[in-house]
């Protein structure tokens, strides 16, 4: 698969995902099995610590979990994932998530994420588990 592909799957994903829009999550980089991508923690993603909230850090690994797992054109969604919180994001942080494939078999993945600050600070992991579902990424032909 050529890098165009899949940048072209995830801007079709994109083009659906009101989710990474309305949290402002960017797509930087996509390849075969890879994504990065960033999201400025706002004051609206603050919780009662005045810390970004976990959900959005997940949200923000989850996505770049979905985008590397779906590079390749064929749909897939998650099976299962765990995620470990590392030091707090803070509001107007720059946070970049690196989501890469360890494995892909035929129908299951499986994914690494690493969420960083603009010190390059880890501030979450995450590893996701993917299953395909068949048919084609958001109405890509296959």
């Amino acid at each position: 698969m050529s890098n165009n592909e899949a940048w072209r799957n995830a801007r079709a994903m994109y083009q659906n995902d009101a989710c990474a829009q309305a949290l402002g999550i960017d797509i930087v980089e996509m390849d075969d099995g890879v994504a990065v991508l960033t999201m400025t923690v706002t004051p609206l993603m603050l919780n009662g610590h005045r810390t970004c909230h976990g959900g959005q850090l997940f949200s923000l690994a989850d996505t770049a979990f979905a985008y590397a797992c779906n590079s390749q054109g064929l749909a897939a969604v998650a099976s299962g994932c765990s995620i470990d919180f590392l030091r707090p994001g803070f509001a107007g942080d720059r946070l970049t998530a690196t989501a890469r494939v360890k494995h892909q078999g035929k129908l299951t993945g499986v994914y690494d994420i690493e969420i960083v600050n603009q010190q390059q600070k880890t501030v979450a992991l995450f590893r996701g588990k993917s299953h395909r579902i068949g048919g084609a990424v958001a109405g890509e032909p296959s």
